[in-house]
């Protein structure tokens, strides 16, 4: 029987399950690309796998990531926040969930969905970017630098140019599987 070969950064089952899922599918669901928004920066400076481990704590502690919840947390539902070992317990990180909350609802309003805005800095489809090798996978792009400005500019927070790349390859607005892994062709169906 033949090896599966996937992209050299999926090592536990953990990661293995979500590459082969999740990771470079495109989503369109706002609800979806929220909790995307909030784990990628909740992520800033340490490993995705240990965000990964915390993902259903996230799903429970954040609502199920129901933006309209999450923009109205209190100061008291913040501070429950930093005492849950189940999450992150950065205080800006949490602080910031409640502001891109804000903000996501304020886009959804403009565009009429977040899913709109955002894949517009794509044309609307996934980037291909056929990388041979991890190692050519770029840590940010310009379309990464033009999305995070932008959405810095309406408020956003913990969305540096870096975290937005890696954004983009988790949501499938780019398919960085690299050319030896089975999902290098399949991610965008």
């Amino acid at each position: 029987m033949r090896e599966v070969r996937r992209c050299r950064w999926a090592k536990n089952p953990l990661a293995i399950r979500y590459h082969d899922r999740e990771w470079g599918v495109p989503v369109r669901n706002d609800r979806k690309l929220f909790e995307f928004l909030i784990l990628e920066g909740a992520q800033a400076g340490l490993s995705w796998d240990t965000i990964l481990a915390k993902r259903e704590n996230y799903r429970k502690a954040f609502d199920g990531f129901d933006p309209q919840k999450i923009s109205r947390y209190s100061g008291r539902k913040r501070q429950a926040l930093l005492r849950n070992p189940g999450i992150v317990r950065n205080r800006l990180k949490i602080a910031s969930a409640a502001t891109n909350a804000k903000c996501f609802l304020e886009v959804q309003k403009e565009y009429g969905t977040f899913s709109r805005y955002v894949w517009g800095f794509v044309g609307g489809k996934p980037l291909d970017n056929r990388r041979r090798t991890m190692g050519a996978v770029p840590a940010r792009t310009e379309v990464s630098d033009t999305l995070s400005k932008d959405l810095k500019g309406r408020g956003f927070k913990f969305v540096g140019s870096t975290i937005m790349y890696a954004f983009m390859q988790a949501t499938g607005m780019v398919n960085d599987h690299t050319a030896e892994c089975f999902r290098s062709r399949t991610a965008l169906k």
